[in-house]
């Protein structure tokens, strides 16, 4: 039984962590420009970046299907440097988690740099600091919590991420089946001992996250 329960772990946890990383900078990045900038259309490309919380997860595996398929031109440039399609890859669930994980990690950012005093920042300005410098040793540090935070969040979406990735990354056991996907087929199949182990461990991470995060909040 052991040699069943922990791939579909394992493979969840590694997904969370690439995709959280890469929400981690693209969430930075986006997060600081939107925090402090102001622009016609920017409403709607924020509403764009939180659409996938509130799009159902099937919508955004079909989507990723028809940006990512064969068919389309996404699809067939990565057919020819790979030589292979991405979807029902390792990689294609890491695209589907990174991107519904994405708008957590993004709206934290946001409200953490918008929290920083603007005072400081031109400080140091005046005190000669680049705008690398000024974001690594001022911005980012002031703004912190709400980083680590949106981190954690992130990782805990991408972990307990379903619909989506059975959709574009599909359920092959040992390279794309995560923790949630196998839950389903051992429920499906009358395997209510494996799904509770699943169960158990997913919920244990995510309360450990969610811990995690009110700890830093207090």
């Amino acid at each position: 039984m052991e040699y069943l329960f922990w791939p579909p772990l394992r493979l969840s946890v590694e997904i969370a962590f690439v995709s959280s990383f890469i929400v981690l900078i693209t969430g930075l990045f986006f997060g600081r420009v939107m925090a402090n900038v102001s622009f016609r259309g920017k409403a709607a490309i924020e509403t764009l970046f939180l659409l996938p919380l509130v799009l159902p997860p099937t919508v955004v595996g079909f989507l990723l299907i028809v940006l990512f398929g064969q068919n389309s031109p996404v699809g067939r440039f990565i057919q020819l440097v790979l030589g292979q399609s991405i979807m029902f890859t390792w990689w294609a669930a890491v695209i589907a988690s990174t991107v519904v994980a994405f708008p957590l990690m993004y709206q934290s950012c946001k409200t953490g740099f918008q929290s920083v005093d603007r005072d400081i920042e031109h400080a140091a300005r005046v005190d000669g600091a680049g705008e690398f410098a000024l974001f690594l040793f001022v911005t980012a540090p002031l703004a912190i919590k709400s980083i680590v935070s949106g981190f954690l969040l992130s990782f805990a979406r991408a972990l307990g991420e379903f619909g989506a990735t059975l959709m574009f990354a599909g359920n092959i056991p040992g390279k794309t089946q995560t923790a949630s996907t196998a839950i389903y087929m051992a429920i499906d199949s009358g395997n209510m001992g494996m799904a509770w182990m699943w169960v158990g461990s997913m919920i244990g991470i995510s309360f450990l996250m969610l811990a995690c995060i009110q700890l830093i909040k207090s």
